[in-house]
């Protein structure tokens, strides 16, 4: 549960907060922006802000009942250019290199005077190639020149990802293996480890990004701490009040079950890559974790959700 109360001294926005919404996207460094976005959208009513969604057709439904739902996508944005009437921020998630553009000069029009980019930690590799192989550095750099106040976002995978269907690939057949045989099967089983962040802690930060100018101009690494496998297992069997086979597969084997689940190669070696690197990495990957300043926890004011968290309000996806 979203744990945000009604603040009588907070004002409310005369503008809308704008969130795009797409369909869910198994390609490496997509989040979950259904998922995140409704997460986002009950803390913004809970602090008086009016939110309007852009939405694709199977994303429109679940909003809570004052949000403005409008159907299109931001991949096609002059196709929806009404939805930015009125517009103080946008929570930019989903956006296209080759669109998104479009939907900056449509949020420049409309005065938009804040985006917050839903990125990924591509960039941060993307740099090192020509720029016409760049994707999510792409789309900060547009975001960068629009003239608009600004805030970059790269966030830790999402616990959520394995419901919406998104990325990683690690966990992503966990609830039918789960469901059909009570087994778990994957590379580095015994000692993989992946970091992830709780979809409403996301969302907290990109609420205080929106609402906030204390972000403007900056990237905020929106990191969860590396959970290993096992651990991960532990709280569903917990949660399932029964144990939970394992099977430790070769990293081959596990490329095999994701590409038949229709993973993209980029998103399986990422996801392999992780694996082992955060396993034999723990100690110096974990405190980079602990040095990112903001830290998630300095910027939404609480301890982040634990995994055992989200396990206890997600079970049923696994029974």
């Amino acid at each position: 549960m979203d744990r945000f109360e009604q603040n009588e001294k907070t004002p409310v926005t005369e503008g809308i907060c704008l969130l795009t919404v797409v369909s869910p996207r198994r390609d490496e460094g997509n989040s979950p922006t259904g998922i995140v976005g409704r997460c986002l959208a009950r803390q913004l009513l809970a602090m008086g802000r009016r939110v309007r969604v852009m939405a694709e057709p199977d994303q429109c439904d679940g909003w809570p009942d004052t949000v403005d739902v409008v159907e299109g996508s931001i991949t096609q944005p002059l196709e929806c250019a009404r939805a930015f009437d009125g517009v103080e921020a946008v929570f930019l998630a989903g956006a296209h290199p080759s669109t998104v553009q479009d939907a900056l000069t449509l949020a420049r029009n409309a005065a938009v005077s804040k985006v917050v980019v839903l990125s990924s930690h591509g960039p941060e590799y993307e740099e090192a190639y020509p720029p016409e192989t760049w994707f999510w550095l792409a789309i900060e750099k547009a975001v960068e020149r629009s003239g608009i106040a600004w805030t970059h976002i790269r966030p830790s995978a999402v616990m959520g990802a394995v419901i919406e269907g998104t990325y990683p690939a690690t966990g992503s057949d966990w609830p039918d293996t789960l469901r059909a045989d009570g087994l778990v099967r994957e590379a580095f089983l015994n000692q993989g480890h992946y970091p992830f962040i709780h979809e409403a802690d996301l969302a907290a930060v990109v609420a205080a990004a929106l609402i906030s100018d204390a972000y403007t101009g900056t990237v905020i690494e929106a990191v969860g701490p590396p959970l290993s496998t096992l651990s991960r297992i532990r709280s569903l069997a917990a949660a399932l009040g029964r144990d939970i086979g394992t099977v430790d597969l070769a990293a081959d084997e596990s490329r095999a079950i994701w590409r038949r689940l229709g993973w993209p190669d980029g998103a399986i070696e990422v996801t392999l890559y992780a694996l082992e690197e955060y396993g034999a990495r723990f100690a110096e990957l974990m405190q980079w974790t602990l040095d990112q300043r903001p830290s998630v926890q300095d910027i939404i004011g609480r301890p982040l959700r634990t995994y055992d968290d989200w396990v206890g309000e997600n079970i049923d996806s696994f029974r």
